[in-house]
């Protein structure tokens, strides 16, 4: 991982967008501080399109797309897109209606073999806004250790689920969709982009183990410093990363990608 001095004029110049993670990259400790949400906001005046990419529920997408300065939400780790167009919002789901109740009663199943080999376990507390998956608390309100977090996640693979774990909580979904692949996915079908374009053409802006397939994909990607403690849940680690945490290191990195951008080449 280089210093957020590395990055140059031409690659900064040749973004049209950032796509960021919420919880510990955007949010610090689940709040949107006014130093990270001006940082939105100087992205947007410079031209950039803006995406939230989180594994937050959809029901949070349909408000910050209406509400902050982005264009749309990869909500639910890539599952449910909810996006703007003009005054109206438009939710996006790959799933038909039939198909998507048959999940939920799956869910409902796999939610009971977690309870019977974990007691203890929480569903997070956004569970009710959420359309594809189910979400348990294991470090936002509540902090399991690392052995039964990685009995949860057993579990849920044992069930037929899929999950993956983010700074705050693990997910478990029968839906195929990463957080590179949903993001991805609305450029090319609302954006009319290419695929490889995009991949070169958006930075990505995370801090966790689920932000991997995210790293992975696009070629400029950036970790607040905070991204250092999921080094080993990475296999692909950001290009760059920033002196400092959560919010304030993605305002660090809004303002070196501005000056990059605004530098002589």
């Amino acid at each position: 991982m280089r210093p957020l001095s590395a990055l140059t004029h031409d690659e900064a110049t040749a973004l049209r967008g950032v796509l960021f993670d919420l919880d510990d990259t955007l949010l610090s400790h689940g709040s949107l501080t006014q130093e990270a949400y001006s940082a939105l906001w100087e992205l947007k005046r410079a031209g950039l399109l803006l995406v939230a990419v989180t594994g937050r529920p959809a029901g949070w997408g349909e408000v910050i797309a209406r509400q902050w300065p982005i264009d749309a939400a990869v909500t639910e780790n890539g599952a449910i897109v909810i996006s703007r167009e003009k005054q109206a919002i438009r939710r996006q789901d790959t799933c038909d209606e039939a198909e998507r109740r048959h999940r939920r009663v799956r869910l409902a199943g796999v939610v009971e073999r977690v309870r019977e080999a974990v007691p203890e376990v929480r569903l997070a507390d956004d569970v009710a806004a959420r359309t594809s998956d189910i979400t348990f608390d294991v470090g936002e309100t509540v902090h399991l250790p690392d052995d039964r977090v990685a009995l949860i996640m057993q579990t849920i693979c044992d069930a037929g689920a899929r999950t993956t774990r983010s700074s705050v909580h693990v997910h478990a979904t029968f839906d195929t969709h990463d957080k590179a692949s949903g993001a991805v996915g609305w450029l090319v079908g609302a954006r009319g982009e290419d695929a490889g374009s995009a991949l070169c053409g958006y930075a990505y802006v995370g801090d966790s183990g689920n932000d991997r397939a995210c790293f992975a994909a696009f070629q400029t990607t950036f970790g607040v410093a905070n991204v250092k403690g999921s080094i080993d849940k990475l296999s692909v680690l950001p290009r760059f990363v920033a002196d400092s945490k959560m919010g304030k290191g993605f305002a660090e990195i809004a303002r070196a990608l501005l000056a990059a951008r605004a530098s002589s080449s």
